[in-house]
């Protein structure tokens, strides 16, 4: 599973959030504080996000990786049940 942009960019704002708000509540500035704590919660909303987007992608390539796996069964399947009926053909030849 690889880390999306959206949860990198999320950690940040989270991050950057977390600074400003800090810093407006250490010298008294509630707008900074506020922008800080708003910067937080669309980081929070972004890595959700992210999360998200990971997961189906997962989804998407483990469906994927067993649609593969059924072909490859078909195929197999297919060739074994040929191989059968030549050898079958082959027996009721010889006798």
């Amino acid at each position: 599973m690889s880390t999306s942009d959206s949860s990198i960019k999320g950690k940040f704002n989270e991050v950057v959030g977390n600074v400003k708000q800090g810093i407006g509540e250490a010298v008294g500035n509630d707008r900074l504080a506020n922008e800080g704590a708003a910067e937080q919660v669309k980081g929070h909303a972004q890595q959700a996000w992210g999360s998200v987007k990971e997961s189906v992608s997962d989804a998407a390539d483990a469906g994927h990786a067993r649609a593969e796996e059924a072909k490859h069964d078909a195929r197999d399947s297919a060739t074994s049940t040929a191989a059968d009926a030549k050898r079958r053909v082959e027996d009721s030849v010889r006798n």
